[in-house]
């Protein structure tokens, strides 16, 4: 894992200097970067602009990842860490198909306080002579695993039809990723907005894949309303990781 490799650096910098290593550096620094990919572009990544948005010195750089195409895979590892840590934190619960829509939430909540780091996740900001490789692509396949989990529970309580649990959750994935590409764009306006977008997908979402039109429409109130009362749980993070 990349911040295990920051660790080492850390150790080895901070026993050839009397200052302590800052443990916050690697993320700024990840951050920053992300960052002035999306706003300037990839002419905008060099060492010292890299270093001055994070608050360090251009030897941070190098401490840290030891160039470029590092850093720029640290920012793909961060990004899918984030949001599998927004899918891990919700749940299960007796409403599966409640459930799914408070993973979309999630989805889309992430999206929305990481949008520097989602563009580099997913390819969308360009990155100069750095491309994503296919172990790159594939790394966040992992948190889609969450997903298929909580659609194999719908399945499983006859909420949804059985099929393939891998391929709805694929289709789940590729409809809200499309809608939260969108809204970052600020493509969605009134009176079709984000947020009446949302809703009308995750319904068509849950009814496309079994779900009674009865049903949906409880349980997609309540996955939001779910989704609303963890961030409430938690002050400050709102969008924000």
């Amino acid at each position: 894992m990349y911040y295990e490799k920051c660790q080492r650096n850390r150790e080895i910098m901070s026993s050839v200097s009397p200052r302590p290593a800052d443990p916050q550096t690697p993320v700024a620094l990840v951050e920053a970067a992300a960052r002035l990919l999306e706003q300037e572009g990839p002419a905008a990544l060099s060492t010292r602009r890299l270093a001055a948005a994070a608050g360090t010195s251009t030897m941070a750089v190098y401490t840290y990842f030891g160039g470029m195409d590092d850093l720029v895979r640290a920012m793909v590892h961060e990004g899918f860490a984030r949001l599998h840590q927004r899918m891990t934190q919700v749940g299960v619960t007796d409403d599966p198909v409640a459930d799914v829509v408070t993973l979309g939430c999630a989805y889309r909540a992430n999206a929305l306080g990481n949008p520097h780091l989602y563009a580099v996740m997913f390819g969308g900001s360009s990155m100069g002579g750095f491309s994503l490789s296919n172990d790159d692509r594939q790394h966040g396949r992992y948190t889609l695993e969450v997903l298929v989990g909580a659609v194999r529970n719908c399945m499983a309580a006859g909420r949804f039809h059985a099929a393939d649990a891998q391929l709805v959750a694929h289709q789940m994935w590729i409809a809200v990723h499309g809608l939260v590409t969108l809204e970052l764009g600020r493509y969605l306006i009134a009176p079709y907005d984000a947020d009446v977008c949302f809703e009308a997908q995750l319904c068509g979402l849950m009814l496309g894949a079994g779900d009674s039109a009865a049903t949906t429409a409880h349980s997609v109130r309540q996955g939001v309303k779910r989704y609303g009362d963890l961030l409430a749980a938690r002050p400050g993070e709102s969008t924000q990781r």
